[in-house]
């Protein structure tokens, strides 16, 4: 198999969530048959579609694989498990780990468990403002990274620390 980029979206607003974002993402660099690239910035961010919760800390990770994209999004979700999340009781509700495969290589696909690109991949400032960190040449839904969040509002986002070393 190919080594194919992926992007990963890492957020967590429970037990401490820069900690449970850092440790999602040292996590990340041990998933099998992949390799932990590039990770973004910390960003803090105010809870989007649910309000009456605490703020986020996001994150985005750049890894190679060369896991089948199914494959690949089976041990995102085992992942989450491992790092203890529990189903929200609300939609967009607080969570203490939440991992969102945003792009798979060139994959694109809808399924009821995955839909590639992520579909709120450019309205979310939290996630295309820590992507276009990484990667603002990469090509999403037409344009450039960087350019989408050039353009996007960025009310409610804020960096944390600047780009921790990659792995």
């Amino acid at each position: 198999m190919i080594w194919q980029p992926a992007y990963v979206g890492v957020g967590s607003n429970l037990d401490a969530p820069e900690q449970q974002v850092r440790r999602a993402l040292a996590a990340l660099a041990e998933l099998p048959e992949s390799r932990l690239v590039a990770q973004s910035s910390l960003y803090g961010s105010k809870p989007w579609g649910y309000a009456e919760q605490p703020d986020f800390v996001n994150a985005v990770a750049g890894l190679l694989t060369r896991l089948p994209v199914e494959a690949f999004f089976e041990r995102l979700r085992e992942l989450e498990q491992a790092l203890g999340r529990t189903a929200p009781t609300v939609r967009w509700g607080p969570r203490r780990i939440d991992l969102d495969l945003l792009l798979f290589g060139r994959t694109q696909c809808a399924s009821p468990q995955l839909t590639l690109p992520h579909p709120e991949l450019t309205r979310r400032n939290f996630v295309l403002c820590p992507l276009a960190e990484l990667a603002p040449e990469l090509v999403v839904e037409g344009e450039r990274a960087g350019e989408l969040a050039e353009r996007l509002d960025r009310t409610g986002l804020w960096l944390l620390d600047q780009r921790v070393p990659s792995a």
